[in-house]
């Protein structure tokens, strides 16, 4: 076997495609992991997950040691936000998790390749490198090419004041004033971040309510919350037009009057990166949304083209490409691979977060599925007294009849951590009773879930009034 043929080519090195190219290297394949990008890591750690996460984590140190260490007896003088420290602690995170990637990819002998990788027949993948263009063959190729963000008609993205969550992760000052438009998952973290660091923040959502798809009763009483802290709601407000006008950037739209502001984030979701990849070389056609359709085997029209993550149906999460990139390899090298999609968490990481996994009420209805619900509010934990963090509460949805839990919701402290319970509850098919029968330490977070499983029985011990 020459170096340039493999076993897989992995076009892409996201969270899907390098989990997946070094899952298949462990499996005994010869891999080469193909990326445009210097830094391995994809969107995800390079202007998405993880540097978001970062400003979220600082950005929320900063707002609580101005507005509530004083209530833990902490007084501090002459708070100072520091930005350019902020931004350099985010990108010393991002290099040193590109660095593990890349190791990652060496250690277990991964042949990786900088530049631009499509389709150039069966078998066949070219490269666009700074030396040239290389052709590469492999029997089997993956391509996990992620998404991009999605733009809308009359707003005019120019890179700097009008922009994506990309822009939006290295402003050099906090604006005065930052419309967004979008009340999803990354609209409402980076606009968090920074009504944290003093911005006004203003968010259009041509919806009638903020993060869609998510239950509606947590959504509500997010948003609640979020206006405690100053963020600014439009609703049912479509944007018609974004533009810079002289110094000022102007946004208008259905209903109310144009806004002027310092920057506009645009935020209303991603699409997948399917164009110029060379699809039409081995006869794959993509849907109405850009993506590719594949089966079970998370194979393609064209025999031996397999597609995991963005760039396929469902959720645009990290986790998902993850997950599908593994269950996909361990096909190809004669395994058997598989995806519970009913199983997959949903995290916003505002303050308080939001973390979701199965079915809302909604759905349960809309599909004339009889449940029951149990809910337990966090101000009745005293673990969550002990931090200072009562807002929110869990809802735990069961089955009437079974019992078997169909979906967790949770708005509260850490409840991306705390939803990995309820993901491995509904994997293994328990009920509701299982969860409350499991022994929770106390005093923690994670009792609050053993409580809202009570209550699906009408049973919660810490909640006045419950007899059964």
């Amino acid at each position: 076997m020459s170096e340039n043929n493999f076993d897989l080519i992995v076009v892409g090195g996201g969270p899907g495609g390098y989990v997946a190219a070094v899952r298949a290297a462990q499996l005994g394949l010869s891999v080469a992991c193909v990326d445009e990008n210097k830094q391995f890591g994809g969107t995800c750690l390079r202007v998405g997950c993880i540097p978001s996460k970062a400003l979220l984590e600082s950005s929320e140190r900063y707002s609580s040691t101005l507005h509530d260490l004083k209530a833990h007896g902490v007084k501090v003088a002459d708070v100072e936000l520091d930005l350019p420290t902020m931004m350099k602690r985010k990108q010393r995170i991002v290099a040193a998790l590109s660095t593990g990637i890349n190791s990652l990819l060496k250690s277990n002998g991964v042949t990786q390749i900088q530049g631009r990788g499509r389709l150039a027949g069966q078998g066949k993948v070219a490269v666009a490198t700074k030396d040239g263009e290389e052709t590469i063959l492999g029997k089997n190729v993956l391509l996990a090419v992620g998404s991009r963000p999605m733009t809308i008609p009359g707003v005019e993205l120019d890179g700097d004041r009008i922009g994506t969550s990309t822009e939006a992760l290295s402003y050099k000052e906090p604006p005065k004033h930052l419309v967004v438009i979008g009340a999803g998952y990354i609209g409402l973290e980076l606009g968090s971040v920074w009504r944290r660091l003093g911005s006004q923040v203003t968010v259009l959502e041509a919806l009638d309510r903020i993060l869609p798809g998510m239950d509606t009763e947590l959504a509500k009483a997010a948003q609640k919350l979020f206006e405690k802290q100053g963020l600014k709601f439009h609703l049912g407000t479509r944007v018609q037009k974004a533009a810079v006008e002289k110094k000022q950037c102007v946004v208008a739209c259905e209903g109310i009057d144009p806004i002027e502001c310092d920057r506009v984030l645009l935020a209303v979701g991603r699409t997948a990166s399917t164009d110029d990849l060379g699809l039409e070389t081995v006869g794959i056609e993509t849907d109405r949304r850009g993506e590719i359709e594949v089966n079970e085997r998370f194979e393609s029209s064209a025999k031996g083209v397999f597609a995991i993550g963005d760039c396929v149906r469902g959720p645009k999460l990290a986790h998902k490409a993850s997950h599908e990139g593994i269950a996909c390899v361990e096909g190809i090298g004669g395994g058997v691979g598989h995806v519970n999609y009913d199983t997959i968490p949903g995290v916003c990481y505002t303050h308080p977060e939001i973390a979701t996994v199965g079915k809302t009420e909604e759905q349960l209805k809309e599909a004339s599925v009889k449940y029951r619900k149990g809910v337990f509010p966090f101000q009745a934990s005293g673990r969550a007294r002990s931090l200072g963090e009562t807002d929110g509460k869990v809802k735990i949805l069961a089955d009437e009849t079974t019992d078997r839990v169909l979906g967790v919701h949770i708005l509260g402290p850490r409840a991306g951590d705390l939803i990995a319970e309820a993901v491995a509850a509904m994997e293994f098919g328990a009920s509701a009773e299982d969860l409350a029968r499991t022994c929770h330490a106390h005093p923690t977070l994670s009792e609050t879930l053993g409580e809202a499983a009570l209550d699906v029985a009408d049973t919660a011990i810490h909640i006045p009034g419950k007899k059964r």
